[in-house]
This record gives C-alpha cells, sequence and structure tokens, in this order.
C-alpha cells in the first residue's frame, strides 16, 4: 500500500478537461460533422467552467468552438490520435503528500486488442512533452489501465468491474490479488471494490465503471444504471449489478446511497442494427457541475436529470445530446478526461489558441 498518494475524486478542482478532436483518420469519417458538432456543444458546456485541451492532428476550425471569452479557454495542442476516447488513454492523476502531481502514463492497448491504439497509447507522453504540465510523468506502460475503468472517491477507495479488470487481454498474466496490490501501490488506494454484474449491449469496453455506476460527493453516492423493464435484455444483469452494490460498504461500514439512473429506451445502429450502449451513468463532473449525456428521450432524459439533480443539489445540471457519439459506442465521460488543478503551469492557464 502506497499511503503517500491519493487518486483525487472527479468532482474535486480541475483545471483543464482533455479532449480529443475527431479527424478523419478516425472511425468518426463517415460523420465528421455531426460528431464534430456534438464535441462543439461539450466544449461549450467545458469551457465556462475549465480549459479544455484538445488534442489531434487536426486543429478545429472556429464554427465549432465557443465564442468570445469561452472561446479562449480552449487550447489546441497537434498530437496524432487514432481516435477520440481520452478517458481511457489519457493521464490518470494521483497527488502526493507534498501536494506534487504524478500523470500516471498507463498502457492503452485498444480495450484489450479490439482496435489500433499505437498513437493513442503515445499521446499522453506525446502531451506532457509540450511542457505545459505542472505535473510530472511516471511511466507504468506496463500495466494496462483505462481511465473508464475505475472510479476513485478520492479518500482511498476505487470502484472496478470485475470482467474489465479481470480481462485475459489486458493484464491476463496476473490474479485479482496482484492487480489490486498493483493499483494500491500506483494510485495510493487503499481499498478495491468489485462489481461483478452489469453489462451494456454494444459496449466495447468489457464492463467499464463509467457506463454502469459512478460515485458522487461527498463519497457514498452512487448513481448507477437501472432496467426496470423485465423483458429488456439488461434487466437480469442490471438487477444482479443492484446486488453488488448493495452489499458494498464505505470505510466507515456503511451502506452507499444507490440513486437509479433509467436506462435509455433502446437505441439501433442504423446499418446493421445492433443495439448501442447509451447510459446516462456516463456524465462528467467538472467544478460545480455535471454535464450529463442525454439521447433525445424527453421522459427519460428528464428522470435522468431529475435523478442528479436531487442528490446533487449544489450542481449545475447540463445536459448535452450525446446521440451522434454513441455510434461509436462510447458516450460523453469517454470522452473526456479531468486534469486535476496543479496539472498545468499557471501561465499556461492562460494560453489561448
Amino acid at each position: 500500500m502506497n499511503n503517500t498518494l491519493r487518486l483525487p475524486a472527479e468532482w474535486e478542482t480541475a483545471d483543464a478537461i482533455l479532449m480529443a478532436w475527431p479527424h478523419a483518420g478516425t472511425d468518426w469519417e463517415y460523420m465528421l460533422d455531426e460528431v464534430r458538432r456534438c464535441y462543439a456543444d461539450i466544449i461549450a458546456a467545458i469551457a465556462p467552467r475549465a480549459k479544455v485541451i484538445l488534442i489531434g492532428p487536426e486543429e478545429p476550425s472556429a464554427e465549432y468552438l465557443p465564442s468570445g471569452d469561452n472561446g479562449l479557454n480552449v487550447i489546441y495542442i497537434n498530437v496524432p490520435t487514432n481516435d477520440t476516447w481520452t478517458r481511457d488513454y489519457g493521464p490518470i492523476t494521483t497527488v502526493d503528500q507534498d501536494g506534487a502531481l504524478t500523470a500516471n502514463d498507463f498502457k492503452f492497448n485498444g480495450w484489450g486488442l479490439k482496435f489500433a491504439a499505437d498513437r493513442d497509447n503515445l499521446a499522453t507522453s506525446e502531451l506532457l512533452a509540450t511542457g505545459i504540465f505542472g505535473s510530472r510523468r511516471r511511466n507504468r506502460l506496463g500495466f494496462v489501465l483505462e481511465g473508464g475503468a475505475i472510479e476513485s472517491d478520492g479518500k482511498g477507495t476505487l470502484i472496478t468491474t470485475h470482467h474489465c479488470m479481470m480481462s485475459p487481454n489486458r493484464n491476463g498474466d496476473l490474479s485479482q490479488e496482484q492487480i489490486e496490490a498493483y493499483l494500491r501501490d500506483a494510485l495510493g488506494v487503499e481499498r478495491v471494490l468489485w462489481l461483478w454484474h452489469g453489462a451494456l449491449e454494444g459496449d466495447d469496453t468489457d464492463g467499464h465503471i463509467d457506463t454502469l455506476a459512478r460515485l458522487a460527493p461527498p463519497g457514498d453516492v452512487i448513481f448507477y444504471t437501472g432496467c426496470s423493464d423485465p423483458d429488456d435484455s439488461h434487466y437480469e444483469p442490471l438487477a444482479l449489478m443492484r446486488k453488488d452494490l448493495e452489499a458494498l460498504r464505505t470505510a466507515d461500514g456503511k451502506p452507499y446511497h444507490l440513486v437509479e439512473l433509467p436506462l435509455p429506451d433502446a437505441i439501433h445502429d442504423s446499418d446493421d442494427g445492433h443495439r448501442l450502449p447509451a447510459t446516462y451513468a456516463n456524465f462528467l463532473i467538472v467544478n460545480g457541475a455535471v454535464i450529463l449525456p442525454v439521447y433525445g428521450q424527453p421522459m427519460k432524459d428528464l428522470m435522468a436529470q431529475m435523478a442528479l439533480r436531487t442528490a446533487m443539489p449544489d450542481y449545475d445540471i447540463v445536459p448535452v445530446d450525446c446521440r451522434a457519439l454513441i455510434r461509436q459506442h462510447g458516450s460523453l465521460h469517454c470522452a473526456t478526461m479531468q486534469l486535476p488543478a496543479g496539472s498545468l503551469f499557471r501561465e499556461c492557464l492562460n494560453l489561448t489558441l
């Protein structure tokens, strides 16, 4: 156990949010303008609250950027990318007992060797080499870890899913006990809590926690994806996941406060008809706001917003239509990675395009 490190919670103050601009060399090529407009909406929701560090080989044109002062909060850096899911290949930042930040550069192998990831796996090191970061890089490329696979309360507890973390194409030579020991040492966590059930159709990640269950302030609240339709294929696995969540305990031995988020009505791919992994759990918490993916379903979208407003009354809830994003099997949280306060040099916080 490494008691000198801490993995901040997402709701702690952030300097910036890391995103990657969609370009023609990604799987977005066939719907590039549509997804860029979705990204523009996400950037517009974040920019009043934090810097947006935008990477990729192609700089966005002005039509996709916020106007006025908010536009000055977008910083573009030329970094080659395979895809746009920065949650899973961006730096995972820890803070030590003296307040110094470390950007941990874990291996990204395309969610268990499913997709090309050679450029994405190098993105964190290339980004940190620009010199705008106040955090130091730690090479952890010997261990596969995606940011969407873990949830932290900032106080030593980490939640993950067994199906993803124990995937044989990630760290298949390690046992559960060895993985827990590594996470304790690398991230400073004291407890690793596991979910054994739960998955979404169309999900390429093998059950990332950020599609299923999310910690929220002050750390004893969990939002989770539920399903109320017995005829839906998700009904049983999500009911079993609810039982997993009910069995979890906080560090002081109390049950978590569980808040159900509805499962969006089924959305299917227009080409081959397979179901897409729409989920309201894939929200981003940034500096007093929750940026929430919605899917053009007025009743379900409203139910999700109401659940968040009830459990997080001091936060602004900002919905963003993410129907474009789920066409490539991800959503809003997958497309973003928070860079905690201190990640950027103070003078770099004033950088503009």
